[in-house]
């Protein structure tokens, strides 16, 4: 239980985070300081990353309570 409730708060973090991130990416394109190419490219990096990142965390949490408890 433990484990499920701290990788669904961890995983909306990420999220976040992501989202903030686009939204970034997207002002600076819209702004002209990155070309097309970096923003496709900054926008797909940020969301692969944070799956990979949301996908791991279960597992590395369920080691981590594995050793306290």
């Amino acid at each position: 239980m433990e484990v499920m409730a701290a990788s669904v708060f961890s995983t909306i973090i990420i999220f976040i985070t992501v989202f903030s991130m686009i939204r970034v990416f997207i002002i600076a394109f819209k702004r002209k300081e990155i070309s097309l190419r970096k923003f496709i490219i900054f926008t797909i990096s940020s969301i692969v990353t944070g799956l990979i990142i949301a996908s791991v965390l279960p597992f590395v949490y369920q080691k981590i309570f594995h050793y306290i408890y």
